[in-house]
């Protein structure tokens, strides 16, 4: 039944994205770039939904008191990236409207990139790391005095369940750069959805979103390591199973 519920839920987001797209390519004519941003929110909601009701992935979060308050609040999210789930999600639970750090070649998948390439957010070119991390800079601090926070994913890419990536200062460095404090998360989501699996199982991932860490006078490695602590002490706390000895 795991692979039937699992081509339903994937049919369910193609038959889903396509219109929302469209709506969302046409109302950035009209709209303002937030309420642009909360249209494509709306179906990562039917996506979560669909994964909640489809394939009986439920969501359960604590540390709600961690997140920054007020309108224009700053923050940089570090996130434990382990699938594509956590990107679909995390918009979905924030209060304030996320801009993700992504390869521009995202922008050219059908109708889910071509919907992306009309938000207000920071897609690099990896190829020219020098430039693009001016870029990140640039973009990321105008945002961040418009309320928006920033998300990236240390690790760089999504990691096996139980294992632990190469964690990078590129989001500390952002962080300190522009004076916002650091919110590291921690997310188990391949206990139900793996890293590249077409099959997923149902279950409970859990979100904890970690004690804001400020960034004023530190160093990016340093505080990187901080997050990297917390992070991966959160995870085996969470989903001791993966990181038992065999």
């Amino acid at each position: 039944m795991a692979w039937l519920r699992s081509l339903l839920h994937l049919l369910w987001m193609g038959v889903t994205v396509v219109p929302w797209a469209l709506a969302v390519i046409i109302g950035s004519l009209f709209l303002s770039s937030t309420a642009v941003y909360w249209m494509c929110a709306g179906w990562l909601r039917w996506a979560v939904a669909g994964a909640r009701v489809i394939l009986g992935i439920q969501v359960r979060v604590i540390g709600w008191e961690n997140l920054p308050t007020g309108q224009t609040s700053a923050a940089v999210l570090l996130v434990k990236h382990q699938s594509t789930f956590e990107t679909f999600l995390m918009p979905t639970l924030m209060p304030h409207p996320l801009a993700y750090v992504f390869k521009k070649e995202l922008l050219y998948v059908p109708f889910f990139g071509w919907a992306m390439s009309r938000l207000d957010m920071i897609h690099i070119d990896r190829s020219k790391r020098s430039e693009a991390f001016t870029k990140v800079v640039q973009q990321g601090r105008r945002l961040m005095e418009q309320g928006v926070w920033v998300i990236m994913f240390p690790e760089g890419t999504r990691i096996e369940r139980g294992q632990r990536g190469t964690y990078k200062s590129g989001g500390t460095r952002l962080a300190i750069e522009c004076g916002a404090p650091v919110i590291p998360v921690a997310v188990t989501s391949a206990k139900c959805w793996p890293r590249k699996a077409l099959i997923k199982r149902p279950g409970v991932v859990d979100v904890s979103i970690g004690p804001a860490i400020a960034s004023v006078g530190r160093k990016p490695d340093e505080l990187m390591a901080e997050v990297e602590q917390w992070i991966e002490a959160e995870m085996r706390r969470l989903d001791p199973q993966a990181y038992a000895q065999p």
